[in-house]
């Protein structure tokens, strides 16, 4: 029996075995098992040939336009960019991957239009397993869907699960730590509802004999399973949804209730029309807030502030960042730093490495000669 069978028979069996706590460890024996041979299955293809895409990145982000064909991810590049994708009202037009650069408060936000997703890409179909390890790279995911199809929504974000690209979630609070003796020990904060037994199971299954697991926090047996893996990528996203200016009034409360199903607040969600270049504005600012992206204004001696090129870090960035960004001999010479702006608590504020800027402050470099 080949992989692709062994992989069914699982997904038949975890499919038929009603969940409860009797069966949970089995479950987890089963999910275990599944997720091992798809990891292997996957490196068979990769080793297989067929090269993927090699987009370089560049710039300060990157975000890949995920959707279905002739969506208009194309338009929607050549709108937001100074990229020429070729489009056209047909299937499959976007054969290779297209980069353009979004300019904006300062930032150059790379925009990959990835050839369009179909069903079954995290099988490889359609070239899928290539656009998709183009999609693992970045650090946002738009999902751009009809107006018309919001279903296109759950294929889209199953086939980017399948392929291990976990969206809107943080890693699972999970800790493994091999040791040499005494089997597996199970350490649980207080609101996990998964018992020993079934992280023990799963540990096992994935090659496990004496480890300490400590988990921190509620997750089910998949996020187990992700965290044992430990090879998921975790990434934010939104919600763009296209050609809104062909529908009446009076269809979008039933575009509104489709979203709603799929936990996608209507208000978070971004109506626009790639061909009337409508709401784009909106896509902007929400793609520079998901990224978390801040700008510096460096102050440099005998020139003063320079607020037409910031530097642009992310939030939560120190100085210290700033520094390694910055490049040339700065890390060696550095001697303190003074910051004016939201993070100081007074203009000129000497601080030192660690010190956490935010947008818009005016960073100056003390450094040793």
């Amino acid at each position: 029996m080949g992989l692709e069978e062994e992989i069914q028979e699982l997904e038949d069996e975890i499919a038929s075995t009603p969940y409860n706590k009797s069966t949970e460890a089995h479950i987890g024996r089963l999910k275990s098992k599944l997720a091992e041979k798809k990891e292997k299955l996957e490196q068979q293809a990769s080793s297989g040939g067929g090269g993927g895409y090699g987009v370089e990145k560049h710039g300060d982000a990157t975000v890949a336009l995920v959707g279905f064909p002739s969506v208009g991810k194309s338009t929607l590049l050549n709108a937001l960019t100074n990229a020429e994708s070729e489009t056209g009202a047909y299937e499959f037009t976007t054969l290779d991957v297209y980069p353009g650069m979004l300019k904006y408060k300062g930032a150059n936000i790379q925009i990959l239009d990835v050839p369009g997703l179909i069903e079954g890409a995290a099988g490889g179909r359609g070239g899928g397993k290539e656009v998709l390890s183009v999609v693992r790279t970045a650090d946002l995911i738009v999902f751009l869907i009809s107006v018309f199809e919001i279903d296109q929504y759950d294929r889209l974000s199953e086939e980017l699960y399948k392929n291990k690209i976990r969206l809107d979630q943080d890693p699972p609070w999970v800790n493994v730590r091999k040791k040499g003796k005494d089997g597996i020990s199970v350490n649980t904060a207080s609101d996990v509802e998964l018992d020993d037994e079934t992280v023990k199971a799963v540990l096992r299954e994935h090659g496990y004999v004496n480890a300490d697991v400590t988990i921190g926090e509620q997750i089910d047996i998949d996020q187990l399973i992700d965290g044992v893996m430990d090879n998921r990528v975790y990434l934010p996203s939104l919600v763009a949804v296209n050609k809104a200016d062909l529908i009446e009034p009076d269809y979008l409360p039933k575009v509104e209730d489709e979203l709603r199903e799929r936990d996608i607040d209507p208000d978070e969600a971004i109506f626009i029309s790639a061909e009337e270049e409508k709401g784009l504005d909106s896509l902007t600012e929400r793609i520079w807030e998901e990224l978390g992206l801040i700008r510096i204004y460096m102050d440099k001696p005998g020139r003063g502030v320079d607020r037409e090129e910031p530097l642009i870090l992310r939030e939560g960035d120190t100085v210290d960042d700033a520094c390694e960004k910055l490049g040339g001999s700065f890390d060696e010479r550095f001697r303190f730093a003074r910051v004016t702006g939201p993070s100081a608590k007074h203009d000129e504020q000497q601080v030192g490495r660690d010190h956490e800027l935010a947008d818009e402050d005016i960073l100056r470099i003390v450094a040793n000669r």
